[in-house]
């Protein structure tokens, strides 16, 4: 089992550096290229989102409703452990 979770742990690594590896050979980037580097974040997000609201219970599509409203007046890393807590325990008291 644990020989699974470091292969995982040094392929994860291997890529992000190889990104940055392969990044590090231009002096400069395409602004195209930069735009699709800088919208990464927002694609991975919606990759986590995506599923819960389209095969998610109404527990999560509301859960994710709110929290895309209260993203855009908090921390996001805030509203992702807030939204993952209410949903976790309205889970645990049963809804």
């Amino acid at each position: 089992m644990w020989w699974v979770v470091i292969l995982g742990a040094l392929l994860t690594y291997a890529t992000r550096i190889g990104g940055y590896l392969a990044i590090a050979r231009f002096r400069t980037l395409h602004p195209r290229v930069e735009q699709a580097l800088e919208a990464v974040p927002a694609a991975v997000l919606v990759t986590i989102a995506v599923p819960g609201f389209v095969d998610g219970t109404w527990l999560e599509r509301a859960v994710l409703a709110v929290a895309g409203l209260a993203a855009f007046r908090f921390p996001h890393i805030l509203v992702i452990f807030g939204a993952t807590a209410l949903v976790a325990l309205m889970r645990a008291k049963g809804f």
